[in-house]
């Protein structure tokens, strides 16, 4: 009986809608200052049964079965697996990214979307106006010349009250069938083509999805395309089989202002209070507040080894700063805190038991959990936890570990510094 009413309310779910829907009112016990009541008590932590229909409830959407899925932690890999894709498109590809420029990574996306076009592609591609400002007009002409439909997402001047709303996510959707996301930008930051750039080539993580996961996807870029005046997509209702075939399990966790940002919340708020083991976080601009602070330390008082790792070199020094002005905090609750220094850390990635991961464009601070439309999928699946661990792992060999003893002898100046710059953290 039980298995009969998930399945109904699966099918009930799996309309071309997003969820959470706008409006929703999240239940009090599941807020995020309230979640954490129900996830610690499941007796096997993320990997209970309880804690799938937990999340389910949280977000108000199916856990989708039976994909597949492949880790990137090179931007030449990732961008090698997207080309492939692109190349095999059959009927759609519907690309979305905060920044894509006019670089040696752009016009490689350019050729190939060019390229399906005259396959008899459809290709409608989605760019944030902030994010990309530095691209050049010229660059999105030569797009619709090739016959792609490009929309730029709230452009500057059009109406001054939008402009704090931006489109963070990095979807891209192949045939409703195939999805790439993650912290990598259409840019070309993140291949080793890219010596210019200050600090070498950035450390990001991506993920690649085959599966019904990457039709929600599509319904994820359908409101963001809708928004910015584009035709509404033609999604028909997607179908599960009854007796789905084996495969991992995945939430689209995605968000954009009034929708699903209280969600994402109570959902890494879950997973915090759920974790057993461990819970080994990575996150490009880390500026939370409080709350997280005490969310975190309780999992330290449960025996759950907690760590940060977050850049050591930046793009954005405020925020860094930002984060500093936490540090203290953490490391008195026992939060273990490293910084890479390899190069600039974009990746927005989590790992906990060896069994659940999440992988996608939020960051850990005000913007991303206010201002910013983004995309995460949380994966149960102890193959991926296990290749973002290890590479968990090997960004640990290149940074350094923050201890309290010397962090606290810090400089005054330094320390001024970064409490004034976590009190600017709400607006940064």
């Amino acid at each position: 009986m039980a298995r009969a009413h998930r399945f109904r309310r699966l099918r009930r779910l799996l309309r071309p809608i997003v969820h959470p829907v706008v409006g929703r009112r999240l239940p009090p016990e599941l807020r995020a200052d309230r979640v954490s009541r129900l996830a610690v008590p499941l007796a096997d932590g993320v990997r209970d049964p309880g804690f799938a229909d937990l999340l389910e409830r949280i977000d108000d959407s199916p856990i989708h079965p039976s994909n597949r899925v492949k880790i990137y932690t090179n931007g030449d890999d990732a961008f090698e697996a997207m080309r492939e894709a692109l190349q095999a498109a059959q009927s759609e590809i519907l690309l979305e990214s905060y920044i894509l420029r006019d670089d040696a990574v752009g016009r490689r996306f350019l050729d190939h979307l060019a390229a399906a076009v005259r396959r008899g592609v459809t290709v409608k591609v989605l760019a944030d106006a902030v994010g990309s400002f530095e691209t050049r007009r010229a660059f999105w002409r030569e797009m619709a010349d090739h016959g792609i439909e490009v929309r730029l997402f709230h452009p500057l001047f059009s109406g001054l009250w939008n402009q704090v709303f931006r489109d963070h996510r990095k979807i891209l959707v192949v045939d409703r069938k195939i999805g790439f996301t993650g912290g990598m930008n259409i840019s070309e930051e993140y291949g080793s083509f890219s010596h210019s750039v200050r600090h070498g080539t950035w450390r990001d993580t991506h993920v690649r999805v085959d599966g019904s996961a990457a039709w929600e996807m599509a319904v994820v870029f359908s409101e963001g395309w809708e928004r910015t005046g584009g035709d509404p997509l033609k999604i028909p209702p997607l179908a599960l089989p009854e007796d789905p075939e084996p495969g991992v399990g995945i939430l689209v966790l995605d968000s954009r202002p009034f929708r699903g940002h209280h969600e994402s919340a109570s959902v890494l708020v879950a997973i915090a209070g759920a974790a057993r083991r461990t819970l080994w976080i990575t996150n490009a601009y880390f500026a939370p507040g409080q709350a997280a602070v005490s969310e975190l330390g309780a999992a330290v008082r449960r025996g759950v080894d907690v760590r940060l790792l977050l850049p050591g070199k930046t793009d954005a020094p405020v925020v860094r700063y930002a984060a500093h002005g936490m540090y203290a905090d953490l490391l008195e609750v026992g939060v273990r805190i490293f910084e890479y220094q390899e190069a600039v850390l974009h990746a927005k990635s989590l790992v906990a038991d060896s069994y659940l991961s999440l992988v996608g464009s939020s960051n850990l601070d005000f913007r991303s959990f206010f201002f910013n439309a983004e995309c995460n999928l949380v994966i149960l699946c102890p193959d991926s936890a296990q290749a973002l661990e290890e590479a968990f792992l090997v960004d640990l060999a290149k940074s350094e570990e923050i201890l309290i003893g010397p962090w606290r002898a810090r400089p005054l100046h330094e320390r001024v510094r970064d409490g004034f710059a976590r009190w600017l953290s709400p607006i940064l």
